[in-house]
């Protein structure tokens, strides 16, 4: 049984994983138009044993257009010349993807406006409303 480290406490079962081999575009030559290298690499998100719900949920909102309608996240890499080359630039993106996933974020405090900001705030806002003014209709005698 292969795993795929994603952090110290996290694995991906290699077996998760689906890869297809389609053609790419891009540098290669002739041989661009014979062989396969591009790499799609999926993952299915939903149906994982391998990820904790929290990281999950927050991989559904990291991977935006990645993931389809059926809870797969799809990443296709065609940058390199090798199948292998992309194979792994696939399977480092979704690496990074998953580990931008296992970082909780802060939460927010709500601060107020301090009195000098305000004060900058409604100067700026004056000045601006001043400077409006000056572009008014003139009518010269």
């Amino acid at each position: 049984m292969a795993l795929l480290p994603i952090t110290n406490r996290i694995s991906i079962d290699e077996r998760e994983l689906e890869e297809s081999f389609i053609q790419a575009s891009g540098p290669g030559g002739q041989n661009v138009n014979k062989v396969a290298t591009a790499v799609q690499l999926r993952f299915d998100l939903r149906h994982s044993s391998t990820l904790p719900s929290e990281v999950k949920s927050r991989l559904i909102r990291l991977a935006g257009k990645r993931l389809n309608n059926d809870g797969v996240i799809v990443i296709v890499a065609r940058e390199h010349r090798t199948q292998e080359r992309n194979r792994q630039a696939a399977r480092d993106r979704l690496v990074e993807l998953i580990r931008a996933a296992t970082v909780v974020p802060r939460r927010r405090k709500a601060t107020r406006p301090t009195l000098s900001s305000k004060k900058r705030r409604l100067d700026s806002k004056t000045k601006a409303g001043h400077t409006k003014k000056l572009r008014g209709k003139r009518f010269d005698d």
